[in-house]
Protein backbone atom coordinates (compact mmCIF):
# COMPACT_ATOMS: atom_id res chain seq x y z
CA UNK A 1 0.00 0.00 0.00
CA UNK A 2 1.36 3.78 -0.96
CA UNK A 3 0.59 6.14 2.09
CA UNK A 4 1.87 9.57 2.42
CA UNK A 5 4.44 8.52 5.33
CA UNK A 6 4.44 12.71 5.70
CA UNK A 7 0.72 12.38 6.95
CA UNK A 8 1.40 9.78 9.56
CA UNK A 9 3.93 11.33 11.11
CA UNK A 10 1.59 14.79 11.74
CA UNK A 11 -0.76 12.65 12.93
CA UNK A 12 1.50 10.66 15.20
CA UNK A 13 2.91 13.94 16.55
CA UNK A 14 -0.80 14.69 17.70
CA UNK A 15 -1.10 11.10 19.29
CA UNK A 16 2.35 11.51 21.14
CA UNK A 17 0.83 15.32 22.75
CA UNK A 18 -1.86 13.28 23.85
CA UNK A 19 0.35 10.99 25.41
CA UNK A 20 1.93 13.86 27.11
CA UNK A 21 -1.37 14.95 28.94
CA UNK A 22 -1.36 11.38 29.64
CA UNK A 23 1.81 11.13 31.46
CA UNK A 24 0.71 14.72 33.31
CA UNK A 25 -2.00 12.79 34.64
CA UNK A 26 -0.11 10.37 36.42
CA UNK A 27 -1.34 7.69 33.64
CA UNK A 28 0.81 5.39 31.09
CA UNK A 29 1.77 7.69 28.27
CA UNK A 30 -0.20 6.33 25.67
CA UNK A 31 -2.42 8.43 23.06
CA UNK A 32 -4.48 7.68 19.87
CA UNK A 33 -5.76 10.31 16.94
CA UNK A 34 -8.73 8.28 14.80
CA UNK A 35 -8.76 10.16 10.90
CA UNK A 36 -11.13 9.93 8.56
CA UNK A 37 -11.04 11.26 5.30
CA UNK A 38 -8.41 13.69 6.60
CA UNK A 39 -10.26 14.23 9.54
CA UNK A 40 -9.78 13.82 13.18
CA UNK A 41 -12.70 12.30 14.32
CA UNK A 42 -11.73 10.76 17.87
CA UNK A 43 -8.89 11.25 20.09
CA UNK A 44 -7.69 9.95 23.49
CA UNK A 45 -5.43 9.18 25.93
CA UNK A 46 -4.66 6.80 28.42
CA UNK A 47 -7.84 7.52 31.80
CA UNK A 48 -7.96 3.75 33.20
CA UNK A 49 -6.94 5.52 36.92
CA UNK A 50 -8.50 9.13 36.80
CA UNK A 51 -12.04 7.32 35.33
CA UNK A 52 -11.59 4.59 37.59
CA UNK A 53 -12.10 2.20 33.87
CA UNK A 54 -9.98 -0.74 32.99
CA UNK A 55 -11.33 -0.31 29.66
CA UNK A 56 -10.07 3.63 29.55
CA UNK A 57 -7.24 3.01 27.00
CA UNK A 58 -6.32 5.28 24.17
CA UNK A 59 -7.77 3.40 22.13
CA UNK A 60 -10.84 2.54 23.36
CA UNK A 61 -11.27 6.51 24.26
CA UNK A 62 -10.67 7.45 20.30
CA UNK A 63 -12.65 4.21 18.92
CA UNK A 64 -15.95 5.59 21.35
CA UNK A 65 -15.54 9.23 20.01
CA UNK A 66 -15.60 8.21 16.17
CA UNK A 67 -18.43 6.21 16.53
CA UNK A 68 -20.40 8.70 18.37
CA UNK A 69 -18.89 11.11 15.59
CA UNK A 70 -19.51 9.03 12.12
CA UNK A 71 -22.86 7.90 13.92
CA UNK A 72 -21.69 4.30 13.45
CA UNK A 73 -19.92 1.52 15.17
CA UNK A 74 -18.18 0.40 11.99
CA UNK A 75 -15.48 2.84 11.17
CA UNK A 76 -14.59 1.20 8.16
CA UNK A 77 -12.59 4.20 6.61
CA UNK A 78 -10.58 4.91 9.81
CA UNK A 79 -7.00 4.84 10.65
CA UNK A 80 -6.00 4.73 13.94
CA UNK A 81 -2.93 6.47 14.91
CA UNK A 82 -1.94 4.92 18.66
CA UNK A 83 1.95 5.75 20.33
CA UNK A 84 1.89 2.22 21.47
CA UNK A 85 1.08 -1.15 19.80
CA UNK A 86 -2.28 -2.13 21.18
CA UNK A 87 -2.88 -4.43 23.44
CA UNK A 88 -5.29 -7.44 23.03
CA UNK A 89 -8.61 -5.78 23.97
CA UNK A 90 -8.11 -2.79 21.89
CA UNK A 91 -6.79 -4.87 19.15
CA UNK A 92 -9.80 -6.69 19.42
CA UNK A 93 -11.77 -3.55 19.41
CA UNK A 94 -9.66 -2.12 16.09
CA UNK A 95 -11.27 -5.65 14.81
CA UNK A 96 -15.08 -5.26 15.84
CA UNK A 97 -15.14 -1.72 14.71
CA UNK A 98 -13.46 -2.88 11.23
CA UNK A 99 -10.94 -0.05 11.09
CA UNK A 100 -9.15 0.24 7.56
CA UNK A 101 -5.77 1.01 9.05
CA UNK A 102 -3.61 1.50 12.24
CA UNK A 103 -0.73 3.39 12.41
CA UNK A 104 1.44 2.51 16.02
CA UNK A 105 4.80 4.13 16.98
CA UNK A 106 6.64 1.34 20.01
CA UNK A 107 6.11 -2.19 20.01
CA UNK A 108 4.46 -3.46 23.66
CA UNK A 109 6.91 -6.43 24.51
CA UNK A 110 4.86 -7.61 27.24
CA UNK A 111 1.37 -6.79 26.14
CA UNK A 112 0.95 -6.23 22.48
CA UNK A 113 -2.03 -7.83 20.76
CA UNK A 114 -1.14 -6.87 17.17
CA UNK A 115 2.76 -7.54 16.75
CA UNK A 116 4.74 -8.54 19.60
CA UNK A 117 2.58 -11.49 21.51
CA UNK A 118 -0.49 -11.52 19.22
CA UNK A 119 -1.44 -10.44 15.53
CA UNK A 120 -5.20 -10.64 16.19
CA UNK A 121 -5.43 -7.12 14.26
CA UNK A 122 -4.66 -8.88 10.82
CA UNK A 123 -5.41 -12.17 12.26
CA UNK A 124 -6.57 -14.43 9.05
CA UNK A 125 -9.09 -16.62 11.12
CA UNK A 126 -10.86 -12.90 11.98
CA UNK A 127 -13.42 -11.59 9.55
CA UNK A 128 -11.59 -8.66 9.35
CA UNK A 129 -8.20 -7.44 8.99
CA UNK A 130 -6.40 -4.06 10.00
CA UNK A 131 -3.87 -2.92 7.53
CA UNK A 132 -0.88 -2.11 10.23
CA UNK A 133 1.51 -0.11 9.61
CA UNK A 134 4.38 0.14 12.81
CA UNK A 135 7.52 1.77 13.87
CA UNK A 136 6.07 5.83 12.96
CA UNK A 137 7.86 8.09 15.75
CA UNK A 138 8.59 4.89 17.74
CA UNK A 139 11.55 6.17 18.82
CA UNK A 140 9.70 9.25 20.13
CA UNK A 141 6.99 7.31 21.34
CA UNK A 142 9.83 4.77 23.36
CA UNK A 143 11.78 7.53 25.20
CA UNK A 144 8.54 9.07 26.47
CA UNK A 145 7.12 5.44 27.83
CA UNK A 146 10.94 4.69 29.36
CA UNK A 147 11.39 7.80 30.73
CA UNK A 148 7.55 8.03 32.56
CA UNK A 149 8.51 4.08 33.99
CA UNK A 150 12.28 5.31 35.07
CA UNK A 151 10.64 8.47 37.10
CA UNK A 152 7.92 5.96 38.61
CA UNK A 153 10.67 3.29 39.52
CA UNK A 154 12.81 6.20 40.97
CA UNK A 155 9.58 7.60 42.86
CA UNK A 156 8.90 4.25 44.64
CA UNK A 157 12.84 3.71 45.13
CA UNK A 158 12.85 6.96 46.90
CA UNK A 159 9.44 6.54 49.44
CA UNK A 160 10.99 3.16 49.84
CA UNK A 161 13.94 4.52 51.38
CA UNK A 162 12.62 7.71 53.13
CA UNK A 163 12.20 6.71 56.16
CA UNK A 164 8.66 7.54 57.93
CA UNK A 165 7.95 8.75 61.77
CA UNK A 166 5.92 7.65 63.96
Amino acid sequence: MDHNFGADEVWMRQALALAEEAEAAGEVPVGCVLVADGEVIGQGRNSPIELLDPTAHAEMMALRQGALALGNYRLETATLYCTLEPCVMCAGALVAARVKRLVFGARDLRFGGVRSKFQIADSLVLNHRVEVTEGVLGAEATILLQRFFFANRSSRRDAANTPTTR
